[in-house]
């Protein structure tokens, strides 16, 4: 009898949750074996670095079917719902098709979980879902995105022709060391011998790492600043006009739907990976522009709301906090700005408020459903020391913090200096804004 999708959701997070770990590519390695290696029915790109992995992705998957290729996409976390994480020529799986692809890995699994210490998480099931999927279809070229980390990351299974590492920063730092060039050691495990390793523009001491990587392995090196990079940007509206420079030529007046200075630097890296795919030729500057003009990035920046205007952004760390705030900035002019803020327990909140506060005229704080969530009382105490006491507002459930702080922006509740029309940023978790944008009525995609 055929499972029902809510079965197979039940049956996924009833294994080990992604961050429960043991750093081991074996079980993974395993059950592909028993399903015929199907990560090596393919090209793969992989993904790796702190944060601009999703969009970088997406952006990676529209250009690859605009040359005609048939494309396979895995990326982590999802917003909304399981199926997001696993697209094919940039569609999630169905319902129905996610629900065949576990069935297609499910006796295979057991018979791992049967012979190992440690039966396959819940992230490892939905790698080899994804590339047996991936065989299925078949795709000409998969882009996949780590969970967390690199070598030891289950997607390492397969080797990429193609290595992106964006920019790295201090995140899981309980688990991948707390000082970035520590974090890039772990990271620069998907560059293998004789890839291309697209590098964004990173910290010496990172840049040395994963140097060092692509020497020893024989990658070629590929470097922002001075292989390829952004060669000017200015806003627009709706999102940006950006110059690109790639490996092999530069690409003008290119128009990318999404906001900020960062996700121009990730146009960048998924130009050069694509142009490093194809052989490093320049591509059609045409197509090139018809496919940014395409690209869509839920949940980072996304504006879902207008009349005050309400931006979701998956930003959960102090590095991805940073760039966020850059780019609202850059991208709008709200008076005043609230902020909805949601976080995990284990994350830097303290450093991300203080990120947030020269920005946020005040901080509606609240929690999302899970129960990783930081406790919304716990999190205004953090808030008051960095906002004063009067710029916090606790509202626990999520969705009467959205209605409060679109009610705080509508009336102009920012302070005496509120002179333009306001705007509801909500942010801090994955999980927070896919909860949002559930409630917000945003569909998966």
């Amino acid at each position: 009898m055929t499972p029902t999708y809510a079965e197979v959701e039940r049956a996924l997070l009833g294994r080990w949750p992604e961050t429960r770990l043991e750093p081991s590519l074996d079980r993974i390695a395993a059950i592909c074996r028993l399903l015929g290696d199907p990560q090596d029915a393919y090209a793969v790109v992989h993904l790796t670095g702190t944060n601009g992995k999703t969009s970088t992705s997406r952006m990676i998957d529209t250009l690859l079917r605009a040359l005609d290729l048939r494309t396979g996409r895995f990326t982590s976390p999802h917003l909304q719902s399981m199926t997001e994480r696993i697209s094919l020529d940039g569609v999630p799986l169905t319902e129905a098709q996610f629900v065949d692809a576990f069935a297609d890995v499910a006796a295979y699994a057991q018979i791992v979980d049967d012979s190992s210490q440690h039966p396959l998480s819940y992230f490892e099931t939905m790698v080899a879902m994804a590339y047996a999927a991936f065989a299925d279809a078949p795709v000409d070229v998969a882009v996949v995105e780590v969970g967390m980390g690199g070598s030891w990351d289950a997607t390492n299974v397969a080797t990429g022709q193609v290595a992106v590492v964006t920019p790295i920063g201090v995140d899981h730092a309980a688990y991948l060391g707390d000082r970035p060039e520590l974090i890039a050691v772990e990271k620069s495990g998907i560059i293998k011998a004789g890839s291309h390793a697209v590098l964004a523009e990173q910290s010496p001491e990172v840049m040395d790492v994963l140097m060092r990587r692509a020497v020893d392995v024989g990658a070629i090196a590929l470097r922002e600043g001075i292989e390829f990079g952004v060669n000017d940007r200015v806003t627009a509206l709706g999102g940006q006009l950006v110059g690109l420079q790639g490996l092999s030529g530069s690409y003008d007046e290119i128009f990318l739907p999404l906001h900020g200075a960062h996700q121009a630097h990730n146009a960048a890296y998924a130009l050069a990976a694509v142009e490093a795919f194809t052989g490093s030729k320049q591509l059609d500057p045409d197509l090139v522009r018809g496919a940014f003009a395409q690209v869509t990035s839920p949940g980072r920046l996304e504006v879902v709301r207008r009349s005050p205007t309400v931006l979701l952004d998956a930003a959960h760390n102090p590095h991805g906090a940073e760039a966020t705030i850059a780019a609202v900035q850059d991208s709008f002019s709200f008076s005043p700005l609230i902020g909805v803020v949601g976080v995990m327990a284990d994350k830097d909140v303290e450093e991300m408020l203080r990120i947030f506060e020269p920005v946020m005229a005040e901080i509606v704080v609240t929690q999302n459903s899970t129960d990783r969530a930081m406790p919304a009382d716990e999190l205004a105490e953090l808030a008051g020391d960095v906002f004063g006491d009067e710029r916090v507002v606790v509202v626990p459930r999520l969705d009467d913090a959205i209605e409060r702080a679109v009610a705080m922006a509508d009336g102009g509740d920012g302070g005496d200096d509120a002179i333009g029309s306001g705007g509801v940023l909500v942010t801090g978790s994955v999980v927070t804004v896919g909860e949002a944008r559930v409630l917000l009525g945003g569909t998966v995609a």
